[in-house]
């Protein structure tokens, strides 16, 4: 049954002019995915569009940006309706958050189940396994054309935010939009390659330093470590090379949750979380600092000296898979 919300948003689409689609920081493949593909879609419509992200696209991510049409917040700009997509809060969009305050409408479109729901209209639908799905929903339900282009972007969305179709999340809906996405014209071989075979020497580099210093605990069934800025600064490494390096821990057979615990400033502290158990609900964990996610997946940023954090977050996990053991 389609969300009454659609035609809702449907509406300001046709009613407005001018648009901004922003995504959080940090962006991942659901995001810029999700961000081009609307960006493109609203574009084609001859609609006037601005696509906006605090961060650059990660260098994997750019081959679906190759005319760099995400760029950086800027000032004293007006627009007519801004789209954010993937954001949880207005938090995570960073300082982009602080340059859409000239608008008449804010649209908020996610799958996060903690969100915040700080839109005039808000469609969240922690059921679906991106918000690239959300995407397509939208576009299939206005009857848009879907360019080869955009299924690129919302293919690369939904096959990251899926771990390439292995979590939970991941639904028949999921597998459904997917094959659509392919029938539009969706690079499989090509998207694959950058995403999942490209990997520059230097995250191989923070890789073998993963190894070596990831740690067990709760009788081996929480796994985690540490990223420094050191371990950046010797490896050659960026903050972007991090991302899925979790997946290698997790990947265990004995670990229910995983856990990086990443040096952002010297007492501020970026969180990511996995759950392998529909039991142990690492949502819940995040948010009591002050993060959010899903129940499989989540993060936060602490503050804190970090030896403070990690005995914070690994009682909250002990706690969690304590009370699942009960279940």
């Amino acid at each position: 049954m389609k969300p009454p919300v659609i035609d809702r948003i449907l509406g300001e689409i046709q009613r407005w002019k001018s648009f901004c689609v922003v995504g959080h920081i940090r962006p991942d493949g659901d995001c810029i995915g999700s961000q081009l593909g609307l960006y493109l879609a609203l574009s084609a419509l001859g609609r006037k569009v601005t696509c906006w992200n605090q961060d650059p696209v990660p260098a994997k991510l750019k081959f679906l940006d190759p005319e760099r049409e995400v760029i950086a917040p800027q000032a004293d700009q007006e627009f007519d309706c801004v789209i954010a997509l993937d954001c949880a809060s207005l938090e995570r969009m960073g300082r982009t958050a602080s340059h859409i305050q000239r608008r008449q409408v804010l649209i908020n479109i996610d799958h996060h189940e903690s969100n915040t729901r700080y839109g005039d209209i808000n469609w969240v639908s922690a059921r679906e396994a991106s918000t690239g799905e959300l995407i397509y929903q939208l576009m299939q339900q206005a009857k848009w054309d879907i360019s080869p282009r955009i299924a690129d972007c919302l293919f690369t969305a939904v096959s990251t935010d899926t771990g390439s179709f292995q979590y939970a999340s991941t639904s028949p809906a999921t597998f459904e939009a997917a094959g659509r996405l392919v029938e539009r014209g969706a690079d499989l071989a090509k998207v694959c390659h950058e995403v999942y075979q490209s990997y520059p020497l230097s995250r191989m580099k923070l890789l073998r330093r993963v190894y070596n210093k990831f740690r067990l605990t709760h009788d081996d069934r929480t796994a985690y470590f540490w990223i420094k800025q050191a371990d950046y600064s010797r490896t050659g490494a960026k903050p972007a090379d991090s991302e899925g390096l979790i997946d290698h821990i997790r990947a265990i057979d004995e670990v229910v949750v995983a856990c990086v615990f990443e040096e952002m400033e010297p007492e501020l502290t970026r969180l990511s979380l996995r759950s392998k158990s529909p039991r142990v609900d690492v949502n819940s964990v995040a948010g009591q600092c002050g993060g959010g996610g899903h129940k499989a997946a989540a993060g936060a940023r602490i503050a804190g000296k970090p030896a403070v954090v990690q005995r914070r977050v690994l009682a909250a996990i002990r706690k969690a898979l304590f009370a699942a053991a009960k279940d």
